[in-house]
């Protein structure tokens, strides 16, 4: 199977086009963040990345901030880079480049450091990570995105964010991919986002499309986890739904990703995990597919009854 995925896969992970890309990607895709930022062998790292590629999962999700996991996505799966969709993110200050923060040094010296950590000649999207408006207007770094894309470099620009900067970058003639939060308890963006992004063709990465897991309590996080969950658990709680209470027979895990994967315009939702169990299990709630339409309705109802309306996208 080549990267483009033209034809649906075998393996029941169904492939679709990437917005204006060319590319074409499965609608579960796989988040580093969680592999960067808590310790993880390299073993078990392999082990879920293969896993993933060998059921037809054919997107992964790094960023040079993401503490090694750039190395140990070339060391692990590299021999098989022609099977999955390549996506890391640049722009703020990280040890392995020069430049000040969003400036053209950096972001150029972020793509070099990042081809050679992936192993890779090409890096199919590149993305700006999280810069505010002020930041994306002022265009050096996004120029330098360009640069890279007109030099080979990478095959498409992006951006990472939410709210009004992800809705100015998906309207920019520029950008080809953003990355925004998309879950039952973060739907700001599929107001203010996805419609932008559907007029212009962008591809759709949906970050944090479980909510973090908010359901669970907090004592059970690992790290700096708790301070990540806490808003969407406040959510939650303001938002007084379960399972049951909007239609639904499955589990939270099962109600999230695909409530996230219900969305017009999103085309892959990103999840991390060091655990090799739960990407088994992710595969298996992806391949569901959308929820019936009327428990999305229930939970968009509820949102916004809780006071959605003002809840902002977050980062």
């Amino acid at each position: 199977m080549s990267r483009d995925g033209a034809t649906p896969y075998d393996r029941g992970m169904t492939r679709t086009p990437f917005g204006r890309t060319g590319l074409h990607v499965s609608p579960l895709g796989f988040g580093t963040a969680p592999i960067g930022f808590i310790k993880t062998e390299q073993e078990t790292v392999g082990r879920i990345l293969n896993t993933l590629l060998d059921a037809g999962v054919n997107l992964i999700d790094t960023a040079a901030s993401y503490q090694g996991s750039e190395e140990v996505i070339g060391a692990t799966v590299g021999h098989r880079r022609s099977e999955f969709v390549l996506v890391s993110k640049c722009g703020s200050k990280v040890p392995q480049a020069d430049g000040a923060p969003w400036s053209a040094e950096l972001v150029r010296n972020t793509v070099d450091a990042a081809l050679r950590r992936l192993q890779t000649d090409v890096i199919d999207v590149m993305l700006l990570h999280s810069c505010d408006l002020a930041t994306l207007q002022k265009g050096e770094a996004l120029g330098a995105l360009v640069d890279a894309r007109n030099a080979g470099k990478i095959r498409h620009a992006g951006y990472s964010g939410d709210n009004d900067a992800a809705a100015w970058a998906a309207a920019h003639p520029d950008v080809a991919v953003i990355e925004t939060s998309v879950s039952f308890v973060d739907q700001a963006n599929v107001d203010a986002v996805l419609p932008v992004a559907r007029m212009k063709n962008v591809g759709v990465l949906a970050k944090r499309p479980i909510g973090n897991s908010c359901w669970r309590e907090l004592s059970e996080f690992q790290a700096f986890y708790p301070e990540y969950v806490r808003p969407y658990r406040e959510r939650l709680e303001k938002m007084g739904i379960t399972s049951a209470s909007v239609g639904f027979a499955g589990d939270w895990p099962e109600l999230a990703l695909r409530f996230t994967l219900s969305q017009a315009g999103v085309h892959t939702a990103i999840i991390g995990t060091t655990n090799p169990d739960n990407a088994r299990a992710n595969i298996e709630l992806a391949k569901k597919g959308p929820l019936p339409a009327e428990v999305g309705e229930k939970i968009r109802q509820a949102f916004a009854r809780a006071g959605g309306g003002k809840w902002p996208g977050l980062q």
